[in-house]
């Protein structure tokens, strides 16, 4: 009899979620957790797994000595978009097809981007804190250049699922949009611009890229410095690609009117970090497309996909280039 597949599951999926998803699999697969919550909780787990359920919370890394202490592992299942906190060279190199879960969130966070465009175009935030404090700024909020969103160009870095979307919903709005990508996307209904010809161009900027060593720092103080004077952003890919710190010059110096982050440098954000005390910025603590459907579509997606393994078929959405049949080791 063969033994069944070995799926670690590592947090912040909950354990009776994981178990759910896999039990139609019966005797052919056995859910198992890492036995402490540290790293040595990670490497101890880590040989006797045949397929790992990645944690993308930041709390269990797969770096190279992860992978190297991994000798069975024959797929890593990431529960989100973003593979930054795996080591995919040395998951490449071993033969470990990586996937990841491409759009399951795509709507959920393109109507926040959307949602926190209008917050700053009429200072929603703004308003409700002095409201709260006793005031009636309503000279004031007049005063704060309140803009209609159908009159801005918008500007969107990164093209995939969650850029297509949310230039989609500014679209139907009558927004004015424009894309950058690494690769011009044909029949996108948006008009490409070069990326310095985008930032000169946009009212609104939206970022919605993958971090990777291409794109750490790519909206830095020199391009935040070609937006027009007011402009706005909305940050919804990872701390690093736009630094705390840029954003921070940009704001002060009144280049950007207004921030909506949901990505930080350092997570969580630290206590005294200037941004959370900053009047124009509206912060979000890595949600963006935390939805109930957007969940719904993660487990199913994982579900899906960790089956495929387990039952000989593809998988989806691979990320580092390896065939997507998953070889038993």
């Amino acid at each position: 009899m063969t033994a069944p597949w070995r799926i670690l599951s590592l947090p912040p999926i909950g354990r009776e979620v994981v178990r759910g998803m896999f039990e139609p699999l019966g005797d052919a697969a056995e859910v198992v957790f890492p036995q402490t919550g540290d790293r040595a909780g990670l490497l101890a787990a880590l040989p006797s797994a045949d397929i790992v359920i990645a944690d993308f919370a930041r709390g269990f890394v797969l770096d190279a000595e992860a992978v190297a202490a991994a000798r069975r592992l024959s797929f890593v299942q990431m529960p989100a978009v973003g593979v930054d906190r795996l080591d995919l060279a040395a998951l490449t190199a071993a033969g470990v097809p990586v996937a990841n879960a491409a759009g399951f969130n795509a709507r959920g966070v393109a109507e926040w981007v959307l949602g926190a465009a209008l917050a700053l175009c009429r200072n929603l935030a703004w308003g409700d804190r002095a409201v709260r404090a006793g005031g009636w700024p309503q000279t004031e909020m007049g005063g704060r250049n309140p803009r209609e969103l159908h009159d801005q160009r918008v500007g969107v870095v990164g093209f995939g699922a969650i850029g297509q979307e949310t230039a989609r919903l500014f679209a139907a709005l009558g927004c004015t949009v424009s894309y950058w990508t690494r690769r011009r996307r044909p029949g996108a209904a948006a008009t490409y611009r070069e990326l310095d010809d985008l930032m000169a161009t946009s009212d609104i900027l939206v970022v919605a890229l993958p971090l990777t060593d291409g794109t750490r720092g790519l909206i830095g103080p020199e391009r935040l410095a070609l937006l027009p004077a007011g402009a706005l952003l909305v940050n919804v890919a990872r701390g690093g690609i736009a630094p705390d710190d840029a954003v921070l010059g940009a704001l002060d110096s009144g280049r950007l009117a207004g921030a909506a982050l949901d990505v930080f440098d350092r997570e969580p954000l630290p206590p005294d970090h200037p941004l959370r005390s900053h009047e124009e910025v509206l912060l979000s603590p890595h949600t963006a497309g935390a939805s109930v459907q957007s969940q719904l579509n993660l487990i199913a997606a994982v579900r899906d996909n960790v089956t495929a393994a387990v039952q000989g078929r593809d998988v989806q959405n691979i990320v580092n280039g390896v065939k997507p049949q998953v070889i038993r080791r």
